[in-house]
């Protein structure tokens, strides 16, 4: 208590008690000064930074006569420096309120200060350091409270209170600067537990106490920095350039270099500028007196620090001119061992002889790993004929400052010699010198930058082939086109081996004829296409080299036909790339290649499920490991669809049922997909009404009833068309699934597990909805019922339609055969439990699961499985 007494009378820090009350005084400025405008902030550091520059000169004598280290003349611009190039880079950077906006992302970014900078600051660059950490305390509207090194405490102190001063009059707090009058190594420890964020500047071990302090630390890392001259430089310009970064206030800049390493080729050379230009070579003993020197018991000797050449030779007992420049010892080693290859902090330098470029590089890469990791390296290089040179440099040092033809000292701080380096006094080293930094630090080191992120949805889309045909007749007139508008030369048709002997093909080869365009067939494709069957037809592509493909058939002859596409267009894809999971299909990982750039491709149904003919999917098999790949890509997209009900006359019963009723489950799936759009949703809705309207007639009926075979054809199509953009749902992942480990055709899958996926998905209360910015709110219920009314279906609330939807969809698959059950279908119940698992777990996995309005949990999942298998 008596401490605090003392403490308030004197004004001092210089005790536990008195820092604290110093910290929350600083605490309580900043918490004021945070509320400041731009405008005002702006006034403040404008001011500070003026006042600081006025100051340059006494605080530089101040600093020289304290600590006995450097030049007065280079403190001056060091202070300069720090004054003016700081606040000329950032007079106009917004570091208040928001700093970055962009409305139509809905993205704000907003600036806060992190509090109040513990700032400790060297005794190499006392006054400069302190104007530069205050001053960009000041523009971010930080409180900082400096600890001073004991031998510069009263410069530092000065050029704190030069700033503070400044900033006062202009309307900053009283407090917002404070300082330890009487440092300690326990009050500066102290300082940086209680502060918000530290600034370390100074030796090894006080760079490590701010990062074990607990509290985030902006540290700089030892220097140690090599300059290369290669034999392609301009010798001038290198050894007078190196002379004018280590004899700048006596070499105290950590970037400084330390060593110099030259090409055999030049080496005398450089030597004789070197010497030219002032600086002394030691003969051997000389540089063994000089070595003993530069280290003592294994540390720097603090006495040659920032001091002149001709002072250190005198320690070392080595007769020098005064008027010598740096003192150079010519070395070999470039080991830890030898002492000039340490950072010296002196107008000292190491010389070595490279035998080549290689050689050099790999003397510099030893002397950064021997204490300069992250910081500074250099090279003298022709920078026109030797740019390989620079790349090889580049990549071999692990430094954040690589300086190519420039004074590293004056280059490193930025701003001097490359005027998109940051200015700064507080050079981060990145992981390499163990610091949280890698660039020059600056106002953008000491902000929170709080994003304030408005809920956007992303951009949809709508993409269909170029062109669709429809209607009955329609193929002959559209293949036209080809010819008449195209001047397409050669065809490939891609069908099965039914289609081909039953005359489905014909009609196509005899306007194919009668264009002139030749034509080959390929009809060797499975129900189930292989990428055997694939890479195949591809083969025979590239001996035919077609420029339209034309694939006829159901989903599997439209599958291969695109995957043989791909082949013959990019035999150097892979599968396993291809089949990639997203979940957005603007963002996958994998580019799919750009199609069409070898031959056009033509789509022709002849059954009315699939949709293929206006999708960007394609399912392929790998026989020989069982897997399947299913793809998805607006590249996989044809060019052209010809939807000819001619071709779906004689489609049988089983076919009929299967599809239409895939029809339906496409319909619904892509009306109440977490994509769907009002685009996809007029399409949807109509196939819905054509499969409830025709379905049956054109099941019973077949080509005796061709209009009911002409809209469920387009049925097919539209919602082919709904789901290309909307994707599909869990009752696709699933039937999927079925058919991969049960044979169970694809149609039958959905048909049996859709109303029982309908109820799941619409539950008001999911246990989780789908992902996805446009899904606001779980509202299956409302979206099935809607599609119900549409159909004709009407009751009292949407949970009555919505029943009665479910009823109706029962009675049309049974009015097409379509069993109550997946056990009815024949599958072991054995063997279907036995896979079940794996069934689940493929299937939450499938492409198709993202999209569906309910996001399921496997459990889940498998409730659904076992309730379609006995059909309860």
């Amino acid at each position: 208590m008596e401490k605090k007494e003392k403490t308030t009378a004197t004004g001092l820090v210089d005790s536990v008690e008195a820092l604290e009350a110093k910290l929350a005084e600083v605490r309580e400025a900043q918490k004021i000064f945070s509320t400041y405008t731009q405008e005002q902030v702006d006034k403040i550091f404008y001011e500070a930074a003026m006042a600081a520059n006025q100051q340059r000169i006494p605080l530089a004598k101040m600093a020289v006569e304290e600590t006995g280290m450097g030049v007065v003349e280079d403190k001056v611009i060091k202070n300069h420096y720090a004054a003016e190039y700081i606040y000329n880079t950032y007079k106009n950077t917004k570091t208040c309120g928001v700093i970055e906006s962009d409305p139509s992302f809905g993205i704000q970014k907003v600036a806060e200060p992190i509090g109040v900078v513990a700032a400790v600051i060297p005794t190499t660059n006392p006054t400069s350091t302190a104007i530069f950490k205050t001053l960009i305390s000041l523009k971010t509207r930080n409180g900082i409270i400096i600890s001073p090194h004991p031998r510069a405490k009263k410069c530092t102190i000065a050029a704190a209170k030069v700033v503070l001063e400044a900033a006062v009059a202009a309307g900053a707090p009283k407090g917002i600067i404070g300082w330890i009058d009487v440092p300690s190594l326990e009050l500066t420890n102290l300082v940086m537990r209680e502060a918000d964020i530290i600034l370390a500047t100074g030796g090894p071990g006080m760079v490590k106490a701010a990062y074990s302090s607990g509290k985030p630390a902006l540290g700089v890392g030892a220097g140690n920095t090599p300059a290369i001259i290669d034999a392609s430089a301009d010798i001038l310009l290198a050894v007078n350039s190196i002379i004018h970064s280590k004899t700048f206030d006596n070499g105290m800049i950590c970037a400084s270099e330390q060593s110099v390493i030259v090409d055999q080729k030049v080496y005398d050379a450089v030597k004789k500028e070197f010497a030219y230009r002032g600086c002394y070579f030691l003969n051997p003993e000389e540089t063994e007196k000089v070595r003993k020197t530069i280290l003592i018991n294994g540390s720097l000797n603090a006495k040659i620090v920032g001091q002149k050449a001709h002072t250190i030779a005198a320690l070392a007992d080595v007769n020098v001119p005064e008027s010598t420049k740096i003192l150079i010892g010519e070395v070999e080693s470039v080991d830890i061992e030898e002492e000039f290859a340490h950072e010296k902090l002196s107008p000292v330098l190491a010389m070595y002889k490279a035998k080549n470029f290689d050689d050099a590089v790999a003397k510099a890469e030893q002397l950064i790993a021997d204490g300069g990791y992250g910081h500074t390296s250099s090279l003298y290089v022709n920078v026109v004929t030797e740019k390989e040179k620079i790349d090889k440099f580049a990549a071999a040092m692990k430094t954040c400052r690589i300086l190519i033809n420039t004074p590293s000292s004056q280059g490193g701080i930025g701003d001097l010699y490359n005027f998109k380096l940051t200015p700064s006094l507080t050079l981060g080293c990145g992981s390499w010198g163990g610091n949280s930094v890698s660039e020059n630090v600056g106002v953008k080191h000491l902000i929170n930058v709080k994003t304030v992120a408005e809920r956007r949805e992303n951009m949809l889309w709508f993409r269909a082939p170029e062109k669709v045909y429809f209607k009955r007749g329609c193929m002959p007139v559209a293949l036209d086109e080809l010819g008449t508008v195209m001047h397409k030369k050669k065809a490939f048709i891609v069908t099965d081996s039914f289609l081909y002997k039953n005359g489905y093909v014909k009609p196509i080869e005899d306007k194919l004829d009668q264009m002139g365009t030749q034509h080959t067939c390929f009809y060797e494709v499975a129900p189930d296409p292989t990428l055997g069957c694939a890479l195949q037809g591809a083969a025979a592509m590239r001996a035919f080299e077609p420029d339209v493909i034309i694939a006829l058939g159901g989903g599997s002859a439209m599958d291969a036909g695109k995957i043989m596409w791909v082949l013959y267009e990019h035999p150097e894809v892979n599968f396993k790339d291809m089949a990639m999971d997203f979940m957005d299909i603007r963002k996958r990982v994998y580019t799919f290649p750009e199609m069409g750039t070898r031959a056009y491709f033509v789509a022709i149904p002849t059954s009315s499920g699939t949709g293929s003919e206006v999708t960007p999917f394609a399912i392929i098999t790998d026989e020989k490991s069982g897997v399947k790949y299913p793809l998805a890509d607006y590249q996989l997209l044809p060019n052209m669809a010809i939807v000819d009900t001619d071709n779906m006359m004689s489609q049988p019963k089983g076919l009929t049922s299967a599809s239409g009723v895939d029809v339906l489950t496409h319909a619904l799936e892509a009306f109440v997909s977490i994509m769907a759009s009002d685009y996809t949703d007029g399409l949807a809705l109509k196939a819905m009404k054509n499969v409830f309207d025709y379905l049956p007639s054109a099941y019973e009926n077949g080509a005796q009833d061709p209009i009911a075979r002409q809209k469920m054809a387009d049925a097919a199509c539209m919602a082919g068309m709904a789901f290309a953009n909307a994707f599909l749902g869990l009752n696709h992942s699933m039937a999927h699934k079925l058919g991969a480990f049960h044979h169970l055709p694809h149609g039958i899958a959905n048909a049996v597990l859709l109303t029982d996926v309908m109820r799941y998905n619409a539950a008001e209360a999911p246990t989780k909805m789908g992902t996805f910015p446009q899904y606001q709110y779980p509202h299956a219920l409302a979206r099935y019922a809607e599609a119900a009314r549409f159909c004709g279906i009407t009751g009292k609330n949407d949970q009555e339609v919505f029943e009665k939807f479910l009823a109706a969809i029962e009675d049309l698959k049974k009015k097409v055969g379509v069993k109550e059950s997946i056990q009815a279908y024949g599958i072991d119940e054995k063997v279907f439990l036995d896979t079940l698992d794996d069934m689940v777990e493929q299937a939450f996995n499938d492409q198709c699961t993202g999209a569906n309005p309910r996001y399921p949990l496997m459990s889940e999942m498998k409730e659904i499985y076992l309730k379609c298998y006995y059909g309860k």
